[in-house]
């Protein structure tokens, strides 16, 4: 279902995903950096977005959640190499589910963290979305 996004078509990313977490590694393209050449923090949000993302969606097997709130704190910059987002769910109840992700360089330093409120949608996760 990730790659079937055409957001993400492009990108040669690596999305792990097991019960309440995922990790999703990022290469670093000069394409993303801004004018001082450090990656946007755009980039850090959808890693960071997308490991809370299918963290909460992996204990939801019938319908699509949606985010409906995510903060993000940027901490450091990158320039190349890898990011590495790690999400986990840190509530799951009927109404919501709420996950962490933090985002790691290559050396293990901190690069941003987010947490995410999601909610279950009326859209059932099917295999014409590219559900599995």
């Amino acid at each position: 279902m990730y790659q079937r996004a055409p957001i993400n078509a492009d990108e040669e990313t690596n999305l792990t995903v097991a019960e309440g977490t995922a990790t999703l590694d990022v290469p670093v393209s000069s394409e993303s950096h801004h004018p001082l050449g450090a990656v946007h923090g755009a980039v850090y949000f959808k890693a960071l977005d997308d490991a809370a993302f299918f963290a909460a969606n992996s204990l939801v097997e019938d319908v699509f959640v949606l985010t409906t709130n995510f903060t993000i704190h940027l901490e450091r910059p990158v320039s190349d190499g890898t990011i590495h987002a790690e999400g986990r769910v840190v509530n799951d109840n009927p109404n919501q589910l709420i996950a962490e992700a933090v985002a790691h360089d290559d050396a293990g330093n901190e690069l941003a963290r987010g947490s995410g409120v999601f909610q279950r949608s009326n859209s059932e996760l099917t295999a014409d979305i590219g559900y599995e």
